[in-house]
């Protein structure tokens, strides 16, 4: 699937959170947010912990600049529990087994895993303005350093 680039219209979702509560996009957008969703492959591996609770540790910062955090990978929801509990997270992470909202996002394809050509998750980030635009948009992001880059690119104080 193509990549979503500024500009574009984000594509409106509505997936499970661990608790099974439906999370649409344009509910959120809807409260006059700004909302940073996330793709990641999979709960509870090294790089995707890093990037959570890096966003944890963020949130208020970004949620005090006007931006609602959003996490979507193939987990289940039950994965996603245990991995929101063992990690305190408290921002919703959604389950998206299908694939679908990761494929219409441009998050589900081929990329390069040790030197190997693999289909899955692309680790990216799309921000999404309150008007249902996409406002940045990065794909094959390191999961180490990510936020505070995604600070740096917003105009953020990147000191957390």
């Amino acid at each position: 699937m193509p990549r979503l680039t500024v500009g574009d219209a984000a594509p409106d979702f509505s997936l499970p959170t661990a608790s099974g509560e439906q999370v649409r996009l344009s509910d959120v957008l809807a409260q006059g947010r700004k909302a940073i969703v996330y793709f990641y492959p999979t709960a509870g591996t090294p790089g995707c912990t890093t990037e959570a609770c890096d966003f944890r540790d963020n949130l208020a910062s970004l949620q005090a600049a006007g931006y609602a955090v959003i996490g979507v990978s193939p987990d289940s929801p039950s994965a996603l529990e245990r991995f929101t509990d063992k990690h305190g997270l408290t921002f919703p992470l959604l389950s998206d087994p299908e694939k679908s909202v990761l494929a219409r996002w441009g998050a589900w394809g081929e990329k390069s895993m040790y030197g190997k050509t693999v289909t899955g998750v692309i680790r990216s980030t799309v921000v999404v303005g309150a008007d249902g635009r996409v406002e940045h948009a990065a794909y094959n992001v390191r999961a180490k350093g990510h936020v505070a880059k995604l600070r740096r690119d917003l105009g953020l104080d990147a000191s957390g």
